[in-house]
Protein backbone atom coordinates (compact mmCIF):
# COMPACT_ATOMS: atom_id res chain seq x y z
CA UNK A 1 0.00 0.00 0.00
CA UNK A 2 2.84 2.40 0.81
CA UNK A 3 4.21 2.20 -2.75
CA UNK A 4 0.75 2.97 -4.11
CA UNK A 5 0.50 6.01 -1.83
CA UNK A 6 3.90 7.28 -2.93
CA UNK A 7 2.81 7.05 -6.56
CA UNK A 8 -0.41 8.93 -5.82
CA UNK A 9 1.61 11.61 -4.03
CA UNK A 10 3.94 11.90 -7.02
CA UNK A 11 1.01 12.17 -9.45
CA UNK A 12 -0.72 14.80 -7.33
CA UNK A 13 2.40 16.97 -7.07
CA UNK A 14 2.94 16.63 -10.81
CA UNK A 15 -0.61 17.86 -11.45
CA UNK A 16 -0.08 20.75 -9.05
CA UNK A 17 3.06 21.77 -10.91
CA UNK A 18 1.21 21.58 -14.22
CA UNK A 19 -1.50 23.89 -12.89
CA UNK A 20 1.17 26.58 -12.48
CA UNK A 21 2.49 26.11 -16.02
CA UNK A 22 1.48 29.11 -18.22
CA UNK A 23 0.91 26.82 -21.22
CA UNK A 24 -1.55 24.72 -19.23
CA UNK A 25 -3.31 27.72 -17.71
CA UNK A 26 -3.92 29.14 -21.20
CA UNK A 27 -5.61 25.90 -22.31
CA UNK A 28 -9.03 25.71 -20.63
CA UNK A 29 -9.72 22.08 -21.58
CA UNK A 30 -6.34 20.93 -20.32
CA UNK A 31 -6.76 22.93 -17.11
CA UNK A 32 -10.13 21.27 -16.43
CA UNK A 33 -8.71 17.84 -17.12
CA UNK A 34 -5.77 18.31 -14.73
CA UNK A 35 -8.01 19.93 -12.10
CA UNK A 36 -10.26 16.86 -12.21
CA UNK A 37 -7.23 14.57 -11.83
CA UNK A 38 -6.11 16.59 -8.81
CA UNK A 39 -9.59 16.42 -7.33
CA UNK A 40 -9.63 12.62 -7.70
CA UNK A 41 -6.23 12.34 -5.98
CA UNK A 42 -6.66 15.02 -3.33
CA UNK A 43 -8.41 13.00 -0.63
CA UNK A 44 -5.80 10.23 -0.61
CA UNK A 45 -2.93 12.73 -0.92
CA UNK A 46 -4.17 14.75 2.09
CA UNK A 47 -4.72 11.64 4.20
CA UNK A 48 -1.23 10.41 3.30
CA UNK A 49 0.38 13.70 4.39
CA UNK A 50 -1.28 13.44 7.82
CA UNK A 51 -0.38 9.75 7.99
CA UNK A 52 3.31 10.52 7.44
CA UNK A 53 3.25 13.05 10.29
CA UNK A 54 1.87 10.43 12.68
CA UNK A 55 4.48 7.90 11.54
CA UNK A 56 7.23 10.47 12.17
CA UNK A 57 5.79 11.20 15.63
CA UNK A 58 5.70 7.49 16.41
CA UNK A 59 9.30 6.95 15.29
CA UNK A 60 10.45 10.00 17.26
CA UNK A 61 8.73 8.73 20.42
CA UNK A 62 10.34 5.29 20.03
CA UNK A 63 13.77 6.86 19.62
CA UNK A 64 13.29 9.00 22.74
CA UNK A 65 12.23 5.96 24.76
CA UNK A 66 15.29 4.04 23.63
CA UNK A 67 17.76 6.60 25.02
CA UNK A 68 15.94 8.86 27.49
CA UNK A 69 16.48 8.47 31.25
CA UNK A 70 14.39 11.37 32.54
CA UNK A 71 11.06 10.11 33.92
CA UNK A 72 9.08 13.14 32.77
CA UNK A 73 10.44 12.89 29.22
CA UNK A 74 9.69 9.17 29.18
CA UNK A 75 6.06 9.81 30.18
CA UNK A 76 5.70 12.42 27.44
CA UNK A 77 7.22 10.08 24.87
CA UNK A 78 4.88 7.26 25.91
CA UNK A 79 1.89 9.54 25.51
CA UNK A 80 3.12 10.67 22.09
CA UNK A 81 3.67 7.05 21.05
CA UNK A 82 0.18 6.04 22.15
CA UNK A 83 -1.49 8.93 20.32
CA UNK A 84 0.56 8.42 17.16
CA UNK A 85 -0.10 4.67 17.09
CA UNK A 86 -3.83 5.21 17.50
CA UNK A 87 -3.85 7.85 14.75
CA UNK A 88 -1.86 5.62 12.40
CA UNK A 89 -4.41 2.82 12.76
CA UNK A 90 -7.27 5.28 12.18
CA UNK A 91 -5.67 6.80 9.09
CA UNK A 92 -4.71 3.44 7.61
CA UNK A 93 -8.41 2.57 7.68
CA UNK A 94 -9.38 5.93 6.14
CA UNK A 95 -6.78 5.51 3.39
CA UNK A 96 -7.97 1.99 2.58
CA UNK A 97 -11.51 3.30 2.14
CA UNK A 98 -10.30 6.25 0.05
CA UNK A 99 -8.38 3.85 -2.22
CA UNK A 100 -11.47 1.79 -3.03
CA UNK A 101 -12.52 1.93 -6.70
CA UNK A 102 -14.77 4.90 -7.36
CA UNK A 103 -18.13 4.64 -9.10
CA UNK A 104 -17.69 6.62 -12.33
CA UNK A 105 -21.24 7.95 -11.95
CA UNK A 106 -20.79 9.35 -8.43
CA UNK A 107 -20.27 12.96 -9.54
CA UNK A 108 -23.25 12.97 -11.90
CA UNK A 109 -26.64 14.60 -11.65
CA UNK A 110 -29.62 12.24 -11.57
CA UNK A 111 -33.16 11.66 -12.74
CA UNK A 112 -35.36 10.49 -9.87
CA UNK A 113 -38.41 8.48 -10.91
CA UNK A 114 -41.16 7.54 -8.44
CA UNK A 115 -44.24 5.41 -9.08
CA UNK A 116 -46.85 3.90 -6.72
CA UNK A 117 -46.96 0.12 -6.98
CA UNK A 118 -49.28 -1.99 -4.80
CA UNK A 119 -51.82 -0.29 -2.57
CA UNK A 120 -53.97 2.03 -4.67
CA UNK A 121 -54.47 5.58 -3.37
CA UNK A 122 -52.44 4.86 -0.23
CA UNK A 123 -49.41 3.95 -2.35
CA UNK A 124 -49.87 7.15 -4.32
CA UNK A 125 -50.11 9.23 -1.16
CA UNK A 126 -46.91 7.74 0.20
CA UNK A 127 -45.18 8.23 -3.16
CA UNK A 128 -46.00 11.95 -2.85
CA UNK A 129 -44.59 12.03 0.70
CA UNK A 130 -41.43 10.23 -0.36
CA UNK A 131 -40.93 12.61 -3.27
CA UNK A 132 -41.31 15.56 -0.93
CA UNK A 133 -38.70 14.05 1.43
CA UNK A 134 -36.16 13.75 -1.39
CA UNK A 135 -36.81 17.31 -2.55
CA UNK A 136 -36.43 18.67 0.98
CA UNK A 137 -33.20 16.73 1.40
CA UNK A 138 -31.95 18.16 -1.90
CA UNK A 139 -32.68 21.66 -0.62
CA UNK A 140 -30.63 20.96 2.52
CA UNK A 141 -27.74 19.91 0.25
CA UNK A 142 -28.15 23.08 -1.86
CA UNK A 143 -28.94 20.97 -4.92
CA UNK A 144 -31.19 22.14 -7.74
CA UNK A 145 -34.41 20.24 -8.37
CA UNK A 146 -36.44 20.42 -11.57
CA UNK A 147 -39.75 18.58 -11.95
CA UNK A 148 -39.69 17.11 -15.44
CA UNK A 149 -43.08 15.40 -15.20
CA UNK A 150 -45.63 14.98 -12.42
CA UNK A 151 -49.05 13.34 -12.45
CA UNK A 152 -51.32 13.89 -9.44
CA UNK A 153 -54.87 12.92 -8.50
CA UNK A 154 -57.44 15.13 -6.85
CA UNK A 155 -56.61 13.81 -3.35
CA UNK A 156 -52.91 14.61 -3.68
CA UNK A 157 -51.95 11.08 -4.61
CA UNK A 158 -48.95 10.80 -6.93
CA UNK A 159 -49.35 8.66 -10.06
CA UNK A 160 -45.88 9.34 -11.47
CA UNK A 161 -43.02 11.80 -11.07
CA UNK A 162 -39.70 12.41 -12.80
CA UNK A 163 -37.39 14.95 -11.16
CA UNK A 164 -33.92 16.04 -12.21
CA UNK A 165 -31.59 16.75 -9.27
CA UNK A 166 -28.36 18.61 -9.99
CA UNK A 167 -25.48 19.35 -7.64
CA UNK A 168 -22.30 18.03 -6.11
CA UNK A 169 -22.07 14.22 -5.91
CA UNK A 170 -25.84 13.75 -6.18
CA UNK A 171 -25.67 10.21 -7.55
CA UNK A 172 -23.16 9.11 -4.90
CA UNK A 173 -25.65 9.92 -2.13
CA UNK A 174 -28.92 8.85 -3.75
CA UNK A 175 -27.90 5.82 -5.80
CA UNK A 176 -28.88 3.38 -3.04
CA UNK A 177 -32.50 4.57 -3.14
CA UNK A 178 -33.43 2.52 -6.22
CA UNK A 179 -35.84 -0.27 -5.39
CA UNK A 180 -39.14 -0.98 -3.63
CA UNK A 181 -40.07 1.15 -0.61
CA UNK A 182 -42.76 -0.42 1.56
CA UNK A 183 -45.03 1.55 3.89
CA UNK A 184 -47.10 0.07 6.72
CA UNK A 185 -49.70 2.35 8.31
CA UNK A 186 -53.41 2.98 8.87
CA UNK A 187 -54.74 4.93 5.85
CA UNK A 188 -56.83 8.03 6.53
CA UNK A 189 -59.75 6.34 4.78
CA UNK A 190 -59.56 3.23 7.01
CA UNK A 191 -62.47 3.27 9.49
CA UNK A 192 -61.52 0.17 11.48
CA UNK A 193 -57.93 1.11 12.24
CA UNK A 194 -56.35 -1.70 10.23
CA UNK A 195 -52.74 -1.39 9.12
CA UNK A 196 -52.31 -1.55 5.34
CA UNK A 197 -49.14 -2.36 3.42
CA UNK A 198 -48.40 -0.45 0.23
CA UNK A 199 -45.34 -0.15 -1.98
CA UNK A 200 -43.64 2.52 -4.08
CA UNK A 201 -40.87 2.01 -6.63
CA UNK A 202 -37.96 4.42 -6.91
CA UNK A 203 -35.43 4.56 -9.73
CA UNK A 204 -32.25 6.66 -9.62
CA UNK A 205 -30.70 7.16 -13.06
CA UNK A 206 -27.44 9.07 -13.61
CA UNK A 207 -27.59 11.80 -16.21
CA UNK A 208 -25.91 10.53 -19.37
CA UNK A 209 -23.57 12.43 -21.66
CA UNK A 210 -23.86 12.00 -25.42
CA UNK A 211 -20.55 10.12 -25.61
CA UNK A 212 -21.82 7.56 -23.10
CA UNK A 213 -24.92 6.47 -24.99
CA UNK A 214 -25.10 4.52 -28.24
CA UNK A 215 -27.88 6.73 -29.50
CA UNK A 216 -29.27 7.08 -33.02
CA UNK A 217 -31.78 9.94 -33.39
CA UNK A 218 -33.30 8.11 -36.36
CA UNK A 219 -34.58 5.45 -33.92
CA UNK A 220 -36.77 8.01 -32.15
CA UNK A 221 -40.31 8.97 -33.14
CA UNK A 222 -41.53 12.32 -31.81
CA UNK A 223 -45.13 13.45 -31.44
CA UNK A 224 -46.37 16.83 -30.22
CA UNK A 225 -49.69 17.70 -28.59
CA UNK A 226 -51.53 20.78 -27.42
CA UNK A 227 -50.94 21.42 -23.75
CA UNK A 228 -54.58 21.98 -22.89
CA UNK A 229 -56.13 19.42 -25.19
CA UNK A 230 -56.91 15.74 -25.09
CA UNK A 231 -53.75 14.68 -26.91
CA UNK A 232 -53.95 17.25 -29.68
CA UNK A 233 -57.70 17.49 -30.25
CA UNK A 234 -57.66 21.26 -29.82
CA UNK A 235 -55.89 22.50 -32.97
CA UNK A 236 -56.05 26.11 -31.81
CA UNK A 237 -53.56 25.54 -28.98
CA UNK A 238 -49.77 25.50 -29.26
CA UNK A 239 -48.26 22.04 -29.66
CA UNK A 240 -45.98 22.15 -26.60
CA UNK A 241 -46.29 18.61 -25.24
CA UNK A 242 -43.59 16.27 -26.50
CA UNK A 243 -43.68 12.47 -26.59
CA UNK A 244 -40.67 10.41 -27.67
CA UNK A 245 -40.78 6.72 -28.57
CA UNK A 246 -37.47 4.86 -28.87
CA UNK A 247 -38.22 2.09 -31.36
CA UNK A 248 -35.48 -0.45 -30.43
CA UNK A 249 -36.45 -0.47 -26.73
CA UNK A 250 -40.03 0.90 -26.86
CA UNK A 251 -39.16 3.39 -24.13
CA UNK A 252 -41.70 6.23 -24.15
CA UNK A 253 -41.02 9.64 -22.60
CA UNK A 254 -43.67 12.34 -22.39
CA UNK A 255 -42.87 15.89 -21.21
CA UNK A 256 -45.35 18.74 -20.82
CA UNK A 257 -43.63 20.72 -18.07
CA UNK A 258 -42.64 23.80 -20.06
CA UNK A 259 -44.65 26.12 -22.29
CA UNK A 260 -41.85 25.81 -24.84
CA UNK A 261 -41.86 22.81 -27.16
CA UNK A 262 -38.08 23.14 -27.60
CA UNK A 263 -37.48 22.99 -23.85
CA UNK A 264 -39.78 20.00 -23.48
CA UNK A 265 -37.97 18.28 -26.35
CA UNK A 266 -34.58 18.84 -24.67
CA UNK A 267 -35.88 17.49 -21.37
CA UNK A 268 -37.45 14.45 -23.02
CA UNK A 269 -34.24 13.56 -24.86
CA UNK A 270 -32.21 13.98 -21.64
CA UNK A 271 -34.51 11.51 -19.85
CA UNK A 272 -34.46 9.08 -22.77
CA UNK A 273 -30.64 9.10 -22.80
CA UNK A 274 -30.57 8.49 -19.05
CA UNK A 275 -32.91 5.51 -19.44
CA UNK A 276 -30.79 4.06 -22.27
CA UNK A 277 -27.63 4.62 -20.24
CA UNK A 278 -29.24 2.81 -17.30
CA UNK A 279 -30.03 -0.16 -19.53
CA UNK A 280 -26.36 -0.37 -20.54
CA UNK A 281 -25.31 -0.06 -16.89
CA UNK A 282 -27.63 -2.91 -15.94
CA UNK A 283 -26.12 -5.07 -18.69
CA UNK A 284 -22.60 -4.38 -17.45
CA UNK A 285 -23.63 -5.10 -13.86
CA UNK A 286 -25.11 -8.42 -14.93
CA UNK A 287 -21.88 -9.32 -16.73
CA UNK A 288 -19.82 -8.30 -13.71
CA UNK A 289 -21.86 -10.01 -11.04
CA UNK A 290 -18.95 -10.28 -8.63
CA UNK A 291 -18.61 -6.51 -8.41
CA UNK A 292 -22.33 -6.13 -7.79
CA UNK A 293 -22.31 -8.90 -5.21
CA UNK A 294 -19.75 -6.91 -3.24
CA UNK A 295 -22.18 -4.03 -2.87
CA UNK A 296 -25.15 -3.72 -0.56
CA UNK A 297 -27.76 -3.77 -3.32
CA UNK A 298 -28.22 -4.21 -6.99
CA UNK A 299 -30.31 -1.10 -7.63
CA UNK A 300 -33.07 -3.28 -9.10
CA UNK A 301 -36.56 -1.78 -8.94
CA UNK A 302 -37.97 -5.14 -7.84
CA UNK A 303 -35.65 -5.33 -4.82
CA UNK A 304 -37.42 -4.50 -1.54
CA UNK A 305 -34.95 -2.18 0.15
CA UNK A 306 -36.78 -0.41 2.97
CA UNK A 307 -39.90 -0.51 5.15
CA UNK A 308 -41.52 2.52 6.78
CA UNK A 309 -43.56 1.23 9.73
CA UNK A 310 -45.70 4.09 11.07
CA UNK A 311 -47.37 2.32 14.06
CA UNK A 312 -43.93 1.48 15.49
CA UNK A 313 -42.19 4.66 14.23
CA UNK A 314 -39.50 2.51 12.63
CA UNK A 315 -37.65 2.62 9.32
CA UNK A 316 -35.75 -0.54 8.40
CA UNK A 317 -33.28 -0.94 5.56
CA UNK A 318 -33.36 -4.63 4.68
CA UNK A 319 -30.01 -4.66 2.86
CA UNK A 320 -27.95 -3.70 5.89
CA UNK A 321 -30.50 -4.74 8.56
CA UNK A 322 -30.43 -1.34 10.27
CA UNK A 323 -33.38 0.56 11.75
CA UNK A 324 -34.09 4.19 12.62
CA UNK A 325 -36.90 6.05 14.36
CA UNK A 326 -38.43 9.53 13.86
CA UNK A 327 -40.43 8.86 10.70
CA UNK A 328 -41.87 12.40 10.61
CA UNK A 329 -38.34 13.83 10.65
CA UNK A 330 -37.14 11.52 7.90
CA UNK A 331 -40.10 12.39 5.68
CA UNK A 332 -39.25 16.06 6.30
CA UNK A 333 -35.96 15.53 4.50
CA UNK A 334 -33.72 14.45 7.39
CA UNK A 335 -32.19 11.54 5.49
CA UNK A 336 -28.53 12.13 6.36
CA UNK A 337 -28.22 9.37 8.97
CA UNK A 338 -29.77 6.77 6.68
CA UNK A 339 -27.63 7.70 3.68
CA UNK A 340 -24.41 7.89 5.71
CA UNK A 341 -25.03 4.53 7.40
CA UNK A 342 -25.73 2.83 4.07
CA UNK A 343 -22.63 4.36 2.50
CA UNK A 344 -20.40 3.22 5.39
CA UNK A 345 -21.89 -0.28 5.20
CA UNK A 346 -21.19 -0.43 1.48
CA UNK A 347 -17.62 0.78 1.98
CA UNK A 348 -17.06 -1.88 4.64
CA UNK A 349 -18.34 -4.59 2.30
CA UNK A 350 -16.19 -3.38 -0.59
CA UNK A 351 -13.15 -3.12 1.69
CA UNK A 352 -13.63 -6.66 2.97
CA UNK A 353 -13.77 -7.91 -0.61
CA UNK A 354 -10.67 -5.91 -1.51
CA UNK A 355 -8.72 -7.28 1.43
CA UNK A 356 -9.45 -10.80 0.26
CA UNK A 357 -7.85 -10.05 -3.11
CA UNK A 358 -4.68 -8.25 -2.14
CA UNK A 359 -2.41 -7.71 0.80
CA UNK A 360 -2.54 -4.26 2.36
Amino acid sequence: MFEKLLQIEKNYLHCRDQMMDPEVVSDLDKTRKIAKQMSNLEEVYTLFQDYKVFVANRDEAKEILSVEKDAEMIDMAKEQLSEATSSIEEYEQKIKVALLPKDPNDDKNIFLEIRPAAGGDEAGLFAAELLRAYILYAQKESWKTEVMEEQLTGIGSLKFAMVKISGEKVYSKLKWESGVHRVQRVPKTETQGRVHTSTVTVAIMPEAQDVEVDFNPADVEMDTFAASSAWGQNANKNQTWVRLRHQPTWIIVTIADSKSQMQNKEKAFAILKAKLYQIEQDKQDAENREARANQIGGGDRSEKIRTYNFPQDRITDHRIKESWSNLPGVLSGNLEDIFNTINVANQAKLLAAQLEKESW
